[in-house]
């Protein structure tokens, strides 16, 4: 998920936008201010062209007036200020979050000198327009207070706790990105790391990974189980099926690496993998020029450091954090059912367009075997994709005959959008005549009846 810029101490924001409540209140104090001078100018003016006693009737008619007034202000600011109160509260609760309370009891010094806001030395800066820096943390870090606590309870200067599986705890919580700590971190000797390209494929030595936090302590206790679909005995570079991964299909849902590369026509030179297991999908890739990103957390094995030890690139981040790239920057994106947010459409959807926005037009999006509970669950992937306008270079649906679980494997290739008025009248056109043929349907089933 995304982060937010954190209120500190009285609550003072980085920026601070002018909100159509503070205007109403700028206009009714301007308002008093003027109506009130107005009766103070009737009633002096006008002294000369009354007889005393009418005089002082109409000055006390006039300072009864403007007291009346003032408490009419006095009750529309309250009015005002309590709407803001609630209009916050509603915010919050829509949102689901609220600012870290530093104020609060056990505090670590540490979070409190992270989180604290740091005015420019020069004043405000010309090009961003900020005048001071601040921290950028997680919005649901508020959610884990206590583990945040834990997590930043530690000696300034000396070595770091072995907590990086309270670190993934915080991120799987939505605590992301985590505040950075001063603190070194625990070291891990590289041994037997092979140069690249031999690095690839020769198995990594147990002793050059963290296993603190992990149920199983080397990487033979790993390949015995099946730790995902897209991870069975994936650790085991020596033999087995993970050496046959993208260049031999087992089953007409497996495309082959070669073939999907000829479908983009040239051009593919740095990717994405998302979920990538132990990073098998970029080693392919790497033998055949193309960069790969893998995208990967810990989850029950230690897949960072042992895609790292293949000379690749681990990105160690949660599907729910924005991905950390450009527009239009991806030649190709890969992923499999780690791309499932927990079946939740909205998470899924929100997903989706986040993988468009990173994917250049021209890009391919290749599903590979993505798990579809049921029919239903293909329905709606299916037009969810279609509402991005892909073009489907590979489309195959395979069904588990033993479960009746849905595999869907696609190769899409974004079109290039252009946003003109025509062809937004032209799409609302398409999406208006599909009502009406399908109320026309409608009507004639009924007819029939």
């Amino acid at each position: 998920m995304g982060s937010v810029s954190l209120k500190i101490g009285d609550g003072t924001a980085r920026f601070r936008r002018a909100t159509l409540c503070s205007s109403a209140v700028n206009i009714l104090m301007l308002f008093s201010v003027v109506t009130t001078n107005l009766f103070a100018l009737y009633a002096f003016t006008s002294s000369s062209n009354f007889p005393k006693d009418q005089h002082r009737l109409l000055l006390h008619q006039t300072h009864k007036n403007i007291s009346l007034i003032s408490e009419q202000v006095s009750l529309i600011l309250r009015e005002i200020d309590s709407s803001q109160k609630k209009l916050a509260q509603m915010e919050k609760d829509l949102l689901g979050y609220d600012s870290i309370d530093l104020t609060r009891p056990n505090t670590p010094t540490e979070l409190k000198a992270f989180l604290n806001h740091h005015t420019l030395p020069l004043g405000k800066d010309s090009r961003t327009g900020i005048t001071e820096m601040v921290a950028s943390v997680g919005h649901s870090c508020e959610k884990s207070a206590e583990l945040l606590s834990q997590y930043m309870s530690y000696k300034t200067s000396g070595p770091c706790p072995d907590d990086w599986s309270l670190a993934q705890r915080l991120i799987l919580r939505g605590c992301e990105p985590l505040p950075r700590r001063r603190c070194f971190a625990k070291t891990v000797p590289k041994v037997g790391l092979s140069s690249f390209p031999f690095s690839l494929w020769k198995n990594v030595s147990a002793k050059s990974v963290t296993w603190s936090g992990l149920g199983c302590k080397n990487f033979e206790c790993l390949s015995s189980k099946k730790l995902s679909r897209e991870c069975v005995g994936c650790f085991d570079l020596g033999s087995g099926a993970e050496k046959q991964r993208f260049v031999k299909a087992r089953s007409k849902n497996d495309f082959v690496i070669d073939d999907v590369l000829a479908l983009g026509g040239g051009g593919m030179r740095v990717g994405f993998d998302i979920g990538g297991g132990s990073g098998t999908f970029a080693a392919r890739m790497a033998e055949r020029n193309v960069t790969v990103i893998t995208n990967t957390l810990n989850i029950d094995a230690p897949y960072s450091e042992f895609i790292a030890a293949r000379g690749l690139f681990p990105l160690f981040l949660s599907l729910d954090h924005r991905f950390p790239f450009y527009d239009n920057v991806f030649d190709l994106v890969h992923a499999a059912s780690g791309l499932d947010v927990g079946g939740k459409p909205e998470k899924f959807e929100f997903l989706m367009f986040d993988i468009d926005r990173i994917l250049r037009p021209g890009g391919l999006f290749w599903f590979d075997n993505f798990h579809c509970a049921n029919e239903e669950r293909k329905k709606d992937l299916t037009r969810l994709i279609e509402r991005f306008g892909y073009k489907k270079l590979k489309w195959v649906v395979g069904v588990d005959t033993a479960s009746g679980s849905i595999y869907l494997s696609a190769v899409l290739q974004k079109p290039v959008r252009k946003y003109t008025a025509f062809n937004i009248v032209m799409k609302f056109l398409q999406y208006r005549n599909k009502g009406i043929n399908c109320l026309f349907s409608l009507l004639q089933t009924d007819g029939r009846g």
